[in-house]
């Protein structure tokens, strides 16, 4: 793999800057043609970027194929949004002039993405990006470099100027990211990862005044009061942790099952959890692949054997898997303590900690005892307690009834420690765009 130096670095920042003027003056049709044509060589390609996915990082094919058909459909959708970037004309209250109010290309834009959405974390920024009129420098986690080149592939494919989209992988991603940063020509950063590098970087981006989009980590609730169906919940769980093998920011951390409910959610969510066929991402009939790495392994192992040492009981799985790959059987834990270090820290692998609740009140003041608010799931058959209780979470994002709620045509992002800013949705193609005001007397 090419391993990246800081010359190589600004030689990304140079290859932005050449292309900028041309890219900005492209007409938004342009853009918006170009970018459908790069969803429609993502949905051609589609089989080949899902198993490329899963051999970087492990996987399981369905939900490569699941990434794949998702991440094509930013492009899809900012095909659309690049003709509609909206603008303002109004009469001042005073009436001495009228405000016109224009929205303009940010700049080049230093784009960061993590390894367990290889091809979506890098089109969620990518699409919008380039429908703004921007030039981008997109840097792909060290541990799924090769998805981020075949995307750059396609879109070259697509129609997309040189210069335009520039992709560097290297092995020292600080010394790099820190020299764009304080490049004076650089005026964006979009960035997805854990909240502890996400401070990081902004204290660097501060240092130059750079824009900065954050989406960080998550510890989300799922809440299943009484009056839940029992086997839609138990769905929407598996779906909300099991995603991706549980390596997904807006994957259900912390089960809060209400009392009544409690005790057949707990035996239904063992029952499913047991089932899964762990093994090689790549293989047809794994439904649970490896974990990123053997670091990752020994963080999910500290974290239920600390539970566990708290009083939770396991009621299956719970143990790492190792002889032949950074594996990790899935697991649910029950009678978990709410002091437990693995109802704080964002777990990041196949393990449901179950705690028992009593009240409305109980819920919404355990889902907030957090740093984070990026997502929450909330079921009950009653839709106004449901949004009641959704409403009291501290959080960017709730599923009501729902294990999933990633959509392109949505906004997402976080409050608290989950970041800064929304990516995705009408609003998406606005981090990248800064509006301009005239004040025009006619």
């Amino acid at each position: 793999m090419a391993n990246a130096q800081t010359a190589d670095a600004l030689r990304a920042v140079d290859a932005a800057e050449a292309a900028a003027p041309g890219w900005r003056n492209t007409s938004p049709r342009r853009r918006s043609e170009i970018l459908r044509r790069w969803f429609e060589l993502m949905t051609s390609h589609a089989e080949e970027l899902a198993l490329l996915i899963s051999l970087e990082n492990g996987k399981a094919l369905p939900d490569a194929r699941g990434e794949v058909a998702y991440a094509a459909e930013f492009f899809r959708w900012y095909a659309e949004e690049a003709t509609r970037v909206p603008g303002e004309f109004r009469h001042t209250p005073g009436g001495a002039h009228n405000i016109l109010v224009d929205h303009e290309p940010i700049g080049i834009s230093l784009l960061i993405t993590p390894w367990n959405f290889p091809a979506a974390m890098a089109t969620r920024k990518i699409a919008p990006a380039l429908a703004a009129g921007c030039t981008v420098i997109l840097k792909p986690a060290s541990e799924t470099p090769l998805t981020g080149y075949a995307m750059a592939r396609l879109g070259a494919e697509a129609g997309v100027p040189p210069g335009v989209v520039n992709v560097i992988t290297t092995s020292n991603p600080g010394q790099l990211t820190n020299a764009i940063l304080v490049d004076p020509r650089v005026r964006k950063l979009s960035f997805t990862g854990s909240t502890g590098v996400g401070r990081i970087l902004l204290a660097e981006a501060a240092k130059k005044v750079v824009s900065c989009s954050m989406e960080l980590g998550g510890n989300a609730p799922f809440v299943v009061m009484d009056d839940a169906d029992l086997e839609a919940s138990l769905e929407g769980a598996m779906i909300a942790k099991m995603r991706n093998g549980g390596e997904a920011c807006t994957a259900a951390n912390r089960f809060y099952a209400q009392t009544g409910i409690h005790d057949a959610f707990v035996s239904g969510l063992t029952e499913l959890m047991r089932a899964l066929k762990l093994g090689a991402g790549y293989a047809s009939d794994t439904q649970c692949g490896p974990m990123i790495t053997a670091k990752a392994v020994e963080k999910i192992d500290r974290l239920v054997t600390e539970a566990k040492d708290r009083g939770a009981r396991v009621t299956t799985g719970g143990v790492p898997m190792v002889a032949s790959g950074y594996y990790y059987t899935p697991t649910v834990l029950e009678n978990t303590s709410p002091d437990s270090a693995i109802a704080k820290e964002e777990i990041f692998g196949p393990v449901a900690a179950v705690y028992r609740f009593e009240t409305e009140e109980d819920a919404i003041r355990l889902a907030n005892d957090t740093e984070y608010g990026l997502a929450a799931y909330v079921y009950s058959r009653d839709i106004r307690r449901a949004m009641r209780i959704g409403r009291g979470i501290e959080t960017g994002m709730v599923g009501i009834n729902r294990g999933l709620m990633s959509d392109p045509a949505a906004p997402f992002g976080g409050v608290k420690q989950s970041g800064l800013g929304r990516e995705g949705g009408v609003t998406g193609i606005l981090e990248f765009m800064e509006p301009k005001y005239f004040a025009v007397e006619f």
